[in-house]
């Protein structure tokens, strides 16, 4: 039997206020459809229709700000920054479960797809390995008209360029959709103020070296388990296993595991010094505007992305992506 019959009417403007009132900082409403005929990454798609048949007509994105009292400590390994982005995360999934619960008490099922939720069918024994998100989040923001992707492929938005989390609710409620933005939001290799500031030299030219990044993104990580567990059961000297097994490595894979802190949440300098959003000359500039992890290599290959683009020579990573990058407007400039 349809749910039909018990539907009530309702608007993107109540779902968007719903969400607001919840907690949301940021919130717009995606069609899957657009999502679905355009995958991200067509060799391995991940879009809303492998996730539901009957439920997933559109992805309603909420988006939370990270705190700028954290964001404004320069260090990527900060475990105060971890704690408070894995607080952030926790507030992120129970906005969207009560919007669920809300869609649904009129009539409309709805299910959560969170930041962190891999295929573990997709893991094929390699911790080193990327593992993609069940749902391209960034990718249903940028259509849901939220913001538009950076030059390391992080979404940025007007209010608070990078620093806000993601998740994702899917339903078919019938109601108006955003659409992506015709003009990027990225300033480019001109700024690369991300590159620049990357601790593990990830960035390309509209690019990212995923695997390479989740080292810091996720420093207690999967990887990093398997890797010390693997050390600490082959290490032939008793008193060494033991001090391993005492180690601090122990402690912050203990702490991570208790929380999520630096497993699901780590390093984001990139997000911290990128000058897109309002928050940025507000709050952030005056702690983050010197790059101590500037080299004279990375300027070099800045100044080569800038010169290539100035010829009109765009990059792979861009054309792959440019429905998302938007045109780069500071070429315009």
């Amino acid at each position: 039997m349809s749910v039909t019959p018990f539907q009530e009417p309702i608007t993107a403007d109540e779902i968007k206020d719903k969400a607001r009132a919840l907690g949301a900082d940021l919130v717009g409403i995606a069609d899957s459809a657009q999502i679905n005929a355009n995958p991200p990454d067509p060799d391995e798609p991940r879009i809303p229709a492998n996730i539901s048949d009957h439920d997933a007509g559109n992805v309603i994105v909420l988006g939370k700000r990270l705190s700028s009292g954290v964001t404004r400590i320069p260090r990527w390994n900060e475990r105060h920054k971890y704690y408070n982005d894995e607080l952030t995360m926790t507030t992120l999934e129970e906005i969207g479960l009560e919007l669920v619960l809300w869609l649904e008490t009129k009539g409309y099922p709805a299910l959560i797809v969170p930041p962190t939720h891999v295929d573990p069918w997709r893991y094929r024994g390699d911790p080193d390995e990327h593992l993609k998100p069940l749902l391209p989040l960034e990718h249903c923001a940028v259509e849901a008209g939220l913001g538009t992707l950076g030059l390391n492929h992080q979404l940025l938005t007007p209010e608070y360029g990078p620093r806000v989390m993601l998740a994702g609710v899917l339903s078919t409620v019938p109601v108006e959709c955003g659409a992506p933005m015709e003009t990027g939001l990225c300033l480019g290799p001109e700024c690369g103020r991300c590159l620049s500031a990357c601790p593990g030299d990830v960035i390309g030219h509209w690019d990212r070296d995923w695997s390479a990044c989740d080292k810091y993104r996720a420093p207690h990580g999967f990887h990093h388990l398997t890797d010390y567990l693997t050390n600490l059961m082959t290490e032939p000297d008793a008193n060494k296993q033991k001090m391993m097994l005492r180690s601090e490595d122990s402690f912050d894979l203990w702490q991570s595991i208790l929380r999520g802190a630096g497993a699901v949440t780590g390093c984001r300098r990139c997000n911290d010094v990128c000058p897109v959003g309002a928050d940025y000359e507000k709050m952030l500039k005056d702690a983050l505007d010197a790059i101590p992890e500037d080299t004279p290599e990375k300027e070099a290959r800045l100044k080569a992305m800038a010169e290539a683009e100035a010829r009109g020579a765009m990059p792979d990573g861009y054309e792959r992506q440019k429905r998302w990058i938007g045109k780069p407007g500071y070429l315009e400039k």
